[in-house]
């Protein structure tokens, strides 16, 4: 059946599937999408979001955003929420690069100063960040030390000369995520991690340079409190997560989740969404593992962040805290967490699951910094290399409707395969030169991967989101310099 034969449309850009649709279903589903995109979805995102609203002790609704796309279990830009008591939890409702995520780093720079040394940061950067796949970084730890980084994340990076003093206060969580147990980590999922602290990775993760789009600065008032006051503001963006290390804890708990499924009498509809009870053993020794990576993800991107202030403070001869490369914000996008909300007119702690989605808190929000507490969370939305990203903020609605989420980026419409059958890897870095965006790759087959033909039209994605009211735009950004992994 057609996708969107399936679903009743509830509002301009919001789409309900009831719980007639499909046996079991606990819960609707509900997609954000206009016309056109829920069009472009592809058939396994009704499918996956309708399996999702199956699950024991889901709440108010399985939700897919905007830029929902097929994945493995749940769909990438899948969100669910669960009670404590009798929901559970999933490897495939996070995904194995846990607390993939996003930030961005201001500068007090413009774009006439940076251009021409766009290639020479990009280069240098380059050389700073290893990217592709396997790669080892260039910070070494002990094994004690990498037990401190599970542990405690950002706040580890601060003690240890890795942070600037402001740095964790802008990190969703703080930079840790409480209620990790390195003890359940196993010893070859510490063998992928402990090398690689401060890489890029391969696949969609990518480093950029950007500048503010001046035909697209939707709230110069608002962007004030981030930081951003210039139409021609250069800006850094990094995206990547828990390298290996979040890959083989996602691993091993499928293997054990699968087992303990039929010791807790749950059936699924695909196998690739392997749960078990929250307060199980099985599940609480997977959220104290998935934790561990969460904590080892932020603390990556934050020893990326002092490289890229290293390499502007080398370009620029100037200190990098007199270019005022402070942090805007970090956000996780494939994570499970513990988060108070309201629902069904009570306060309470739910499990909330976020696959390629990202948190939208509204103002007001005590988890917000208090700096941006008076207008809300900044939301990142990362674009392909070729289209751009936005800086969104977070609402009140989301937390009403969304348990305060929102979409992580473009969504793909095509598989990586198809896009490497129809794209050049040189021709597409030649074209982009021409542009004005300098694009250095790990290999010319991965760029060729990330094509913007290749995703959907971000600002689609976020003129849905924002006309849901669930995010709010306050600036378009636009590439001139990116390392691809």
């Amino acid at each position: 059946m057609p996708l969107i034969d399936s679903a009743k449309q509830v509002s301009e850009v919001s789409w309900e599937i009831p719980t007639s649709y499909k046996e079991g279903m606990l819960v609707p589903a509900k997609i954000y999408a206009t016309k056109k995109l829920l069009a472009a979805m592809d058939q396994g995102v009704i499918e996956q979001v309708t399996n999702l609203a199956c699950l024991p002790g889901i709440v108010r609704y399985a939700y897919a955003m905007a830029d929902a796309h097929w994945g493995y279990g749940f769909p990438i830009g899948g969100v669910a929420a669960f009670d404590l008591e009798t929901g559970v939890i999933s490897p495939g409702g996070v995904g194995f690069d846990i607390n993939c995520g996003m930030r961005l780093i201001r500068t007090n720079l413009h774009y006439s100063e940076v251009k021409p040394h766009v290639k020479e940061l990009v280069d240098l950067i380059f050389r700073l960040v290893p990217a592709g796949v396997g790669v080892k970084g260039t910070l070494r730890v002990s094994e004690s030390q990498f037990e401190e980084v599970m542990k405690y994340g950002v706040k580890w990076c601060a003690e240890n000369g890795l942070a600037w003093e402001d740095d964790p206060a802008h990190v969703e969580e703080g930079g840790f995520i409480k209620g990790a147990d390195p003890s359940k980590v196993s010893r070859q999922a510490r063998s992928r991690g402990i090398e690689q602290l401060g890489t890029l990775g391969s696949g969609n993760h990518y480093l950029e340079i950007q500048v503010v789009d001046p035909a697209r600065f939707f709230d110069k008032k608002l962007s004030k409190h981030f930081g951003i006051v210039d139409e021609d503001q250069v800006v850094v963006m990094v995206h990547c997560g828990s390298r290996g290390f979040g890959h083989q804890v996602g691993s091993d708990y499928l293997r054990v989740f699968d087992g303990a499924m039929k010791r807790y009498g749950i059936n699924v509809r695909d196998r690739e969404l392997a749960c078990a009870p929250f307060s199980s053993k099985e599940g609480t020794d997977y959220y104290g593992a998935m934790v561990c990576a969460a904590n080892m993800a932020f603390t990556n991107r934050q020893v990326i962040v002092q490289k890229v202030r290293e390499a502007f403070s080398t370009v620029f001869h100037r200190d990098a805290e007199a270019l005022d490369m402070h942090l805007i914000y970090d956000v996780c996008h494939n994570v499970a967490k513990v988060e108070r909300h309201s629902y069904d007119g009570v306060n309470a702690d739910f499990l909330v699951h976020r696959k390629g989605a990202t948190r939208s808190f509204g103002p007001g929000h005590p988890d917000i910094p208090a700096p941006y507490r008076d207008v809300g969370q900044p939301v990142i939305i990362g674009g392909s290399m070729e289209t751009g990203s936005y800086l969104l903020v977070g609402t009140q609605k989301a937390m009403e409707e969304t348990f305060g989420s929102t979409a992580h980026g473009s969504g793909r419409t095509m598989s990586r395969t198809q896009a490497k059958r129809e794209v050049r890897g040189a021709e597409l870095q030649r074209k982009m030169l021409e542009k004005g965006i300098y694009v250095k790759s790990a290999t010319i087959d991965g760029l060729a991967e990330e094509a913007g033909m290749a995703y959907k039209d971000i600002s689609e994605v976020v003129e849905t989101m924002d006309l849901a009211g669930i995010s709010k735009k306050v600036v378009a950004l636009r590439p001139v310099g990116n390392i691809k992994g």
